[in-house]
């Protein structure tokens, strides 16, 4: 089989589509043959050097795809060949074949196309896994989310909205906040002219956002804490503004607010399974109803990934951009 592989960290040209040894299934485990993956800020990171997989998973990038059972592994149950399943991954994505543990993997939602649902598992699973289960997002409250327009951030707008929340985003064009719009956004922010923790305050009548999703990491963690409302949290799930910042924490005492960082390609795999069962249980039925669906930019052929990265890179692109992987 053929895959993406990173002889030498280094720009978008290190990625080389080149033949590998197709991967083996062991116990319980999920052989996929790939018909889409999506590229994440973590596989540009990976190819940079700074973010290497964790032991044991798969050298080639990727966190998520979509495609086909082809084999199975022994002790695994309730999956059979040929079943159309997207999955979560520690990595391996971009490639025409990948192993996945059982746990990981999840059916294709009703009403989405079999390519799109490569968009959903990695964004699904860490907006769930930070907004909801460690931020307790309820009805009523106010989300911020840092980069309205990203993958994460239109995915986090469409649950956040479908649970009865009030959302505010930052992004950097009209363009981009019209489209959060679309997608129900109530409050936008357009963070290059205007200064979010001010619009956050007027927009909430000076009680602030009840929990912030965050991906630019030191650069907001002061004027995050101070746009947090009274017993708010701050969930953190990027950096791409800097590892070490200057923390008030009488600010944080007095609104007695909660911070947590998280990434989600590390975690155990007693973690991630108890995350997919729960977005399966929660999430996967509100793409049936259309209340939740996948936002894809464009498709490009998965040994073309050079060009996709370029885009992500540049901020270009709205929701998720998919790499489809050679048929046939």
């Amino acid at each position: 089989m053929h895959a993406i592989t990173i002889p030498e960290a280094g720009g978008p040209e290190a990625l080389v589509w080149a033949e590998v040894p197709e991967p083996v299934p062991g116990e319980g485990e999920v052989l996929v043959e790939v018909v889409a993956s999506a590229v994440n800020r973590a596989d540009i990171m990976q190819r940079q050097g700074f973010y290497n997989p964790p032991p044991g998973a798969s050298p080639y990038p990727g966190l998520e795809c979509s495609g086909r059972v082809a084999a199975i592994g022994a002790g695994v149950s309730g999956w059979n060949v040929g079943d159309e399943v997207c999955a979560l991954l520690a990595g391996g994505g971009y490639a025409e074949k990948v192993v996945v543990p059982a746990g990981q993997l999840l059916p294709v939602p009703e009403g989405v196309d079999l390519r799109q649902a490569a968009a959903l598992p990695e964004v699904v699973c860490t907006v769930w896994s930070n907004v909801f289960m460690i931020a307790h997002l309820r009805p009523g409250e106010t989300l911020l989310v840092h980069g309205g327009s990203s993958g994460i951030g239109t995915m986090a707008i469409q649950l956040a909205k479908a649970v009865g929340a009030r959302v505010a985003v930052t992004a950097g064009t009209k363009e981009k906040l019209e489209n959060c719009a679309e997608l129900g956004a109530d409050i936008l922010i357009n963070y290059r002219e205007q200064d979010f923790v001010a619009e956050v305050r007027q927009a909430t009548d000076g009680a602030g956002a009840d929990v912030i999703l965050d991906n630019m990491g030191a650069k907001y963690l002061d004027r995050n804490v101070q746009s947090l409302a009274v017993n708010g949290r701050l969930a953190i799930i990027g950096l791409q503004g800097g590892i070490k910042g200057e923390l008030d924490i009488a600010t944080l005492l007095t609104k007695r607010a909660a911070i947590s960082a998280t990434s989600l390609r590390a975690r155990p795999l007693s973690e991630k399974t108890a995350i997919v069962a729960a977005v399966r249980e929660h999430v996967w039925p509100l793409f049936g109803t259309g209340r939740v669906r996948p936002v894809v930019d464009r498709e490009v052929p998965m040994n073309e990934a050079a060009d996709a990265h370029r885009v992500v890179e540049e901020s270009g692109h709205i929701g998720k951009v998919l790499l489809i992987a050679p048929q046939g």
